[in-house]
């Protein structure tokens, strides 16, 4: 039982050596979402992590194994999103991704629950709901 233990604790330090990436790319304002101040603040505080160049990363985001579970999540969320590249998703796209973001904020797929249990303030409230609505809502009219 001790040589399990110590082989277990051996494995989560040198789980340590393994540095993760941690990328911020550069912003492109030319590309970027410009949303007005009270939605941009929203964003920032429930969306942006995940869903832009530029991620805050926590302290927890060094701790192996968890800042692999970190890292994927921030690479599928650019991938699935990125407000920082807004202006690179063609109209066709585009369409798709406000109506996915309209019913992903709606039933509170988003921010997800992982999330929200470390961020407490990135629960999105009910008047912050309906703002980000509205506003995607607004931008998919004109299209």
């Amino acid at each position: 039982m001790k040589l399990a233990f110590k082989i277990i604790i051996a494995i989560l330090i040198l789980m340590q050596l393994v540095m993760m990436d941690r990328p911020n790319y550069p912003i492109d304002q030319k590309i970027a979402l410009h949303p007005p101040k009270d939605v941009e603040m929203i964003l920032k505080k429930a969306c942006y992590d995940c869903h832009s160049n530029h991620t805050n990363y926590p302290w927890y985001s060094r701790v192996a194994p968890l800042s692999w579970t970190i890292r994927d999540h921030i690479k599928q969320g650019r991938l699935a999103l990125n407000f920082s590249k807004w202006k690179k998703i063609s109209k066709d796209k585009l369409s798709h991704k406000l109506d996915r973001i309209i019913d992903t904020v709606r039933v509170g797929m988003m921010p997800i629950p992982s999330y929200t249990w470390l961020h407490k303030d990135a629960k999105l409230t009910k008047g912050e709901k309906k703002k980000l609505i509205e506003y995607f809502g607004s931008l998919k009219q004109n299209l």
